[in-house]
């Protein structure tokens, strides 16, 4: 059976293990974004009571554990409770390694202390140790990444590959603001609306909104409109992509006008469309009507 299929099964589980500093957490946190249920650092001899009980009270079909050094005292234990999960379930053990320069070089980056550190004061010393006290369960493993040449953003995009079952889109907001009110705090691209021309002057027009027909005709009408928004659908589409391999979970978009009721409503909605015609799908906010 490949991957695939265990992926349309009904249960797949991935036992993420390895030495630390080698990506264990990126790694579950992007097994978290493509739909796993991942828990960390379970005591082996609870894991597979863990999992009875999953399969009691949930539908979860994808479930990620970590294993790690931190559970030493419980290594032999985890050997028989991974060949059990092995012999029970749909399963994968995937461990990660670093050859010791570069683990030694992410420690100094984080200043993070070595979970062996209580045993040896020579970081070194301690990622030696836990190589040897691991290869117990490095034997057991279906897949053996070494990170030593990937950043966090490579390895997510290798994990997405391997185990998504299908490409995962980040999830977009779009909010429509007025700067009178403050740029919202979560954004993470603005665009200025403001120098366009502004349908609150005109008096038939001023206590309409974006959502209103005549408005959005008014606004869309307009020379400097239809460029700008030539430009922001261009950036969007090269960005959202960029995003998109990044691995990024969520993307949100702010546009704004000076009251957030006419101009910022209207292009936040032809943005919603234009990423859906990408594949996308947009939720959008119009926090100031």
């Amino acid at each position: 059976m490949n991957l695939q299929d265990k992926l349309s099964s009904d249960k797949f589980i991935v036992i993420v293990t390895g030495l630390s500093g080698a990506g264990k957490t990126v790694t579950l946190r992007t097994l978290e974004d493509i739909g796993f249920f991942c828990v960390d650092n379970l005591p082996p001899p609870v894991i597979l009571e863990f999992l009875k009980l999953l399969e009691e009270y949930t539908n979860v079909k994808n479930i990620a554990i970590g294993i790690d050094i931190r559970v030493q005292q419980f290594l032999e234990e985890a050997t028989k409770v991974i060949e059990k999960i092995k012999n029970t379930y749909k399963a994968e053990i995937l461990f990660l390694e670093a050859d010791e320069d570069t683990i030694l070089l992410r420690y100094k980056e984080t200043r993070r202390p070595h979970p062996l550190s209580t045993y040896s004061s020579n970081l070194i010393e301690a990622i030696k140790r836990e190589r040897t006290l691991l290869y117990c369960l490095r034997s057991l493993s279906d897949r053996i990444i070494d990170t030593s040449s990937f950043n966090p953003h490579q390895l997510r995009a290798l994990v997405r590959s391997i185990y998504a079952s299908e490409e995962i889109l980040p999830s977009v907001t779009i909010i429509s603001f007025g700067y009178k009110k403050g740029i919202p705090t979560n954004a993470d691209l603005v665009f200025d609306a403001r120098f366009l021309p502004n349908p609150y002057f005109i008096p038939s027009l001023m206590d309409l909104n974006g959502t209103d027909q005549s408005v959005k005709n008014f606004v869309l009408s307009q020379k400097e409109t239809v460029e700008f928004l030539s430009h922001v659908k261009n950036f969007l589409t090269f960005a959202v992509s960029g995003y998109k391999k990044e691995g990024r979970a969520y993307i949100t978009i702010a546009i704004g006008c000076t009251g957030g009721k006419h101009r910022s409503v209207v292009l936040a909605e032809e943005i919603a469309q234009h990423l859906k015609s990408l594949s996308f799908n947009p939720v959008v906010i119009h926090r100031d009507l």
